[in-house]
């Protein structure tokens, strides 16, 4: 008896796999075969923004209808949120460029953020330089806001979710599926079925889309993981800080108190390109919308110093 051939027919009508459900079972092979990992301690600095975990992922990518412009006549399509992920990627493996920081350098990166009162009000911008040494062993410079400091040296043993060391970076796979799986073990590996797992993978490949630079290959292979993770939403219809027309990406959990993670991923709506974020911040009485983005990133000599 041929057991591959068994195999082979065994539910041979059954639909293929989607990706989240093929990503899924990947996750529990993986985990069942990995010995349990050491949590990673979350810290918190103006430079380095820091998701807190809340409740349990949604389930289901949505799919939407977008109106897109051939030149000729307007016309709908169907597109999904991992179309425009993996469309980001392809973008980003075009204009990726090489970059092999030495450890005494420091990663440099300019980002600009506009915020306007909800209910309106006056639009502020914010430019804000950051400094952070490439291997910890220095101190770093930047904030958030208009509010810059230095922070001192990393203590030893202490580690930060996104990691500032390009060393760590580094480590982290290229694979898109082998990422999220890798960043469970650093985050704190939850229940491989637990309620935390989904939210997790987003919050950190998120968050790393956020860094100014990284190597070569992680900020494709992090858009095409999260392509991957059930809950996503697109959302047609956003513009950037410029105007430019764009799609965003939101986290959506029926769970969540308001279905959703406030904060969006916004992309260009015919080339997918990555663009920046829109979220909300409270201070006080008063909620503001945001807008963000890396207007410059690379690596100098010391602090101070732009590329």
């Amino acid at each position: 008896m041929n057991e591959l051939k068994l195999l082979r027919e065994w539910d041979a009508d059954a639909p293929a796999l989607t990706d989240a459900a093929r990503t899924r079972a990947r996750f529990r092979l993986h985990q069942a075969m990995r010995e349990p990992a050491a949590p990673m301690t979350i810290g918190r600095r103006p430079l380095l923004r820091v998701a807190v975990a809340a409740v349990a992922a949604g389930t289901v990518t949505a799919t939407v209808v977008v109106a897109q412009n051939t030149g000729t006549s307007p016309h709908t399509q169907p597109v999904s949120a991992a179309t425009v992920l993996r469309g980001a990627a392809s973008e980003e493996r075009k204009l990726e460029k090489p970059i092999a920081p030495r450890d005494d350098q420091f990663i440099y990166s300019k980002e600009i953020t506009k915020e306007t009162p909800v209910g309106g009000g006056r639009t502020k911008t914010y430019v804000d330089e950051s400094w952070s040494s490439v291997d910890g062993s220095k101190k770093s410079y930047g904030g958030e806001l208009g509010n810059a400091q230095w922070f001192p040296p990393f203590k030893p043993g202490e580690r930060l979710w996104p990691p500032n060391r390009w060393s760590e970076l580094k480590q982290l796979p290229t694979d898109p599926v082998k990422l999220p799986i890798a960043l469970l073990g650093l985050l704190g590996k939850p229940d491989p079925d637990g309620p935390f797992k989904w939210l997790m993978v987003q919050t950190g490949l998120s968050y790393l889309l956020r860094k100014a630079v990284l190597p070569k290959g992680l900020r494709p292979a992090a858009f095409e993981a999260l392509a991957t993770v059930p809950g996503i939403k697109l959302l047609p219809g956003l513009t950037d800080a410029a105007g430019r027309p764009g799609v965003g990406i939101q986290y959506v959990d029926p769970n969540m108190p308001r279905g959703g993670v406030e904060q969006v991923l916004v992309f260009d709506a015919k080339t997918y390109q990555y663009l920046g974020t829109r979220g909300q911040r409270k201070e006080g009485g008063t909620t503001y919308q945001q807008w963000s983005y890396h207007a410059v990133g690379g690596v100098v000599d010391r602090v101070m110093q732009r590329p």
